[in-house]
């Protein structure tokens, strides 16, 4: 889907976003940050912007992007065309773009891709420097996905990332004796058996999905003190640790939903859930609200909660958000614009309208807007509002790298989780065949 917006557009996006407001879907707040000077972007003549981002997965997410888009074009007059673009396809033309040189001047893309092309993206160090002093300060993983390792050197912006939490149906965990899923992997376990003798099973994506497939495998791993590389980013995947958890999945698997999980994609669980086939899965709030928001499935939504998956050895939730991550291409001809569109775009008058209307589903990189009206608008979304303060990231323990953004979109440990819990290997020969691609991969 593309759009392009000039200074003639605004009028009727600044009438779309009027009768948002008219209507009470907003309420913005004013962050009062730090003083900051903004940094001095002088605007090329004659820019034009191309920017290429995820599509929405609600719709709102889409109609405040462009009426902020179309915002910057009349107040700079630049042209900017603005498209959207299938989750697994936005991988795809990122790399093409990266790879040929030509395209889109700025990609938003997902969690580590600026790491991947560093080389072929602009530091945006200045106003990555500004929006933290004014908004204060970048959340932990926004500067993991934001800085180049080992620097304080910034090749993307984070604008927001997406939690999966467990969601769950309150009427059949409380059926089989529990007030709220625990806090541990044994108990989880037993709770998950229970639910499946009272036909009522969990299931967690074991397929090849970029959000709910590698978010599942991520905490198995790190909630059992595993990890793809150790902090040097040395393999270390085939551990005592990763076959616990491997170990832990082939009782845990049996438990989940007729037909099983190994071919779920991101999709797959919101349509079991919402079907009242499956009772337990974590997910985005996105799952949420479209239960909440059709008559048919509202009463799923009244019955269903929001909670962390077992932390087990980890310090934290161990939860890596699926991040937004926005870069610029040194092949643009106009830099400067594009610099200035993403900062922009994350100042308060334009990102809280956008913050709001995604309904907790992108939560924010910046600390300030911890307090926008959005987290106190459903007490089941407050979960989601620090998800991007969760001390994890895809590739972890190791430094962000073409090599652990490569390990991720091939889904080494997802497809190692399936090979277990489809009985197609042993948790020792799973992660012997994990350390052998990772190998492969890190060449370390």
């Amino acid at each position: 889907m593309a759009n392009i917006i000039t200074r003639r557009d605004v009028l009727a996006a600044g009438a779309g976003l009027a009768a948002l407001h008219s209507a009470g879907a907003f309420a913005q707040l004013r962050v009062q940050g730090a003083a900051a000077e903004a940094p001095k972007l002088t605007i090329e003549s004659g820019a034009t912007l191309r920017i290429l981002r995820p599509v929405r997965f609600v719709q709102p997410d889409e109609d405040i992007f462009r009426a902020n888009a179309a915002r910057f074009a009349e107040r700079t007059g630049v042209q900017v065309r603005v498209d959207f673009v299938g989750w697994e396809d936005i991988t795809q033309q990122t790399a093409v773009t990266a790879n040929t040189g030509a395209g889109p001047d700025v990609i938003i893309g997902f969690n580590e891709a600026p790491h991947l092309y560093a080389d072929k993206v602009i530091e945006l160090s200045d106003v990555a420097e500004y929006l933290g002093k004014k908004y204060g300060g970048w959340m932990a993983v926004a500067q993991k996905y934001g800085k180049r390792h080992n620097t304080n050197n910034w090749i993307g912006l984070p604008f927001g990332g997406s939690g999966g939490p467990l969601v769950w149906r309150k009427s059949a965990v409380n059926e089989v004796g529990f007030q709220a899923p625990p806090n541990d992997h044994a108990g989880f376990l037993d709770m998950c058996k229970k639910l499946r003798r009272a036909n009522k099973p969990s299931g967690f994506a074991l397929g090849n999905a970029v959000g709910d497939g590698n978010a599942f495998a991520n905490w198995l791993m790190w909630s059992f003190g595993a990890s793809i590389t150790d902090e040097a980013g040395a393999v270390s995947v085939n551990s005592p640790e990763t076959v616990a958890a491997l170990e832990y999945l082939k009782e845990l698997y049996p438990t989940f939903v007729d037909g099983g999980t190994v071919s779920w994609g991101d999709i797959s669980n919101n349509q079991a859930y919402a079907a009242s086939t499956c009772w337990v899965t974590s997910n985005g709030v996105s799952l949420y609200f479209a239960l909440k928001n059709d008559p048919a499935t509202r009463a799923i939504a009244e019955d269903t909660e929001h909670s962390i998956l077992p932390p087990g050895k980890a310090s934290g939730w161990p939860s890596a958000p699926l991040s937004l991550n926005g870069m610029v291409f040194r092949h643009s001809r106009f830099p400067n614009a594009a610099k200035a569109f993403l900062m922009f775009m994350l100042e308060s008058e334009q990102y809280e309208p956008w913050l709001n209307a995604n309904l907790g589903y992108w939560a924010h990189p910046l600390a300030a807007y911890r307090d926008a009206a959005v987290w106190t608008s459903d007490p089941k979304v407050a979960i989601f509002r620090d998800c991007m303060n969760n001390p994890f990231w895809n590739g972890y323990k190791g430094p962000l790298s073409a090599a652990s953004g490569q390990a991720n979109s091939e889904y080494v440990l997802v497809q190692m989780f399936a090979s277990v819990a489809s009985g197609q290997a042993t948790p020792q020969q799973a992660a012997q065949e994990a350390e052998r691609r990772s190998r492969r991969i890190f060449r370390r």
